[in-house]
């Protein structure tokens, strides 16, 4: 099967904005974990921007990703009659997700806590709170409520890949003919402009019916607007993976998808600037929810059409990053809280304290990423596969 470089590249620049979300919503006036003391609404339109559409853009790729690798494991099953899909899988994604949860994320915990209105404040240090972390402590209240302990915060995208991988895992083994009639019905479906109508009507009708019932918790069991669109699109990855037509329309089309979503995200950024103190009339409610659905799904059509044609190679530099994604996912999130936080002190203006928050988390991304791949028994807790016997003696005998 040939390699998507260009999918490679899609899932590496996606999480690349990811990064520049994060250290953002240190300064929008949004609910994040530590705030700047000049958050405001200055930033909001240009967030809004990627809003819509950045993480399910992931999930889809996420979704065709997963059908390249079940077909490998497809393949390999001719050898011994075993699929060994469902446990590599699964180490190579709750081992990471637990991992995180007991060491990586609870530094964002412990901010959040300095951060927050707790009454009298914090003054225990950091190893007495991740003891009580471990012990599922509750009693850590302010104005706004509890902390959760332990909590999962950014790798709530880990555990729902998770699940989700399983479900179709498990249904494309019970039910491959199913699967097939599905990939067969979505790829005419998806054909000329059936490819931006469909997933908008499905999209609009998710926000429209289910925003209002189910707000954004991350919380798995609790989260059902995001499981529909989320699992829509992971679905919908999964069964295009290797639908040429499918591909060839999004090509073709990435110009007026482009074209939509910069027109949708012009009226979403004007209707929250104009209702930010105040409640919209309820039909334009709606409207603003349909259009936030051409936003999510026009522009991640725009990426990857502009992707297959102009970033279907590889390279050196995609080589590196490729491995590296999945270590700087986890590991970024904590860094830029730490690094805001303790960079309270020098009262930078934010267009100086912003770019360098940026480089400062990079810095430490890649830096810890540099460190991960050179150590065996770091990598598995960080998503990457053990490193051959090979390559250990080779890093060895190097000079």
């Amino acid at each position: 099967m040939e390699r998507r470089y260009d999918l490679d590249w899609v899932r590496v620049c996606a999480f690349g904005v990811l990064i520049l979300y994060h250290v953002g919503m240190y300064y929008v006036s949004w609910d994040w974990h530590v705030k700047s003391p000049q958050a405001g609404p200055a930033l909001e339109p240009f967030m809004l921007l990627s809003a819509p559409w950045r993480l399910s853009l992931l999930f889809l790729v996420s979704g065709a990703a997963t059908a390249f690798l079940f077909g490998k494991a497809q393949a390999a099953r001719a050898a011994d009659g075993r699929l060994r899909f469902f446990g590599p899988r699964s180490w190579r994604l709750l081992l990471p997700l637990v991992f995180g949860m007991l060491v990586i994320v609870p530094p964002q915990a412990y901010y959040e806590l300095l951060d927050s209105r707790y009454p009298g404040g914090y003054h225990d240090g950091y190893l007495a709170f991740w003891l009580r972390y471990l012990k599922a402590d509750s009693s850590f209240c302010d104005d706004d409520g509890c902390l959760r302990l332990p909590t999962w915060n950014h790798l709530w995208f880990v555990a729902y890949l998770w699940v989700y991988t399983m479900v179709l895992g498990l249904l494309a083994v019970a039910a491959p003919r199913t699967v097939e009639r599905l990939r067969a019905g979505l790829a005419r479906a998806l054909g000329g402009w059936g490819l931006l109508v469909w997933p908008i009507l499905f999209l609009a009708a998710a926000r429209i019916g289910l925003i209002g019932r189910f707000g954004s918790t991350h919380a798995l069991i609790d989260d059902g607007y995001n499981h529909v669109q989320y699992l829509g699109v992971f679905v919908a990855g999964f069964l295009i993976a290797r639908s040429g037509p499918v591909w060839d329309a999004i090509e073709r089309r990435r110009w007026p998808a482009l074209g939509l979503a910069l027109g949708a995200w012009i009226f979403i950024a004007a209707y929250f600037a104009a209702y930010a103190d105040t409640d919209p009339p309820a039909a334009l409610r709606q409207i603003q929810r349909a259009v936030w659905a051409v936003q999510q799904w026009c522009a991640i059509v725009a990426v990857l059409g502009f992707a297959r044609r102009f970033a279907s190679h590889d390279g050196p530099l995609l080589r590196y990053l490729v491995p590296a994604v999945f270590p700087v996912y986890i590991l970024h999130q904590t860094l830029i809280v730490v690094l805001a936080y303790e960079l309270r002190p020098l009262a930078l203006p934010p267009p100086l304290e912003g770019p360098l928050l940026v480089a400062l988390t990079l810095a430490g991304c890649f830096g810890g990423y540099e460190l991960i791949r050179r150590i065996g028994w770091l990598r598995p807790l960080f998503g990457l596969k053990a490193q051959p016997r090979t390559d250990r003696r080779a890093a060895l005998s190097a000079p």
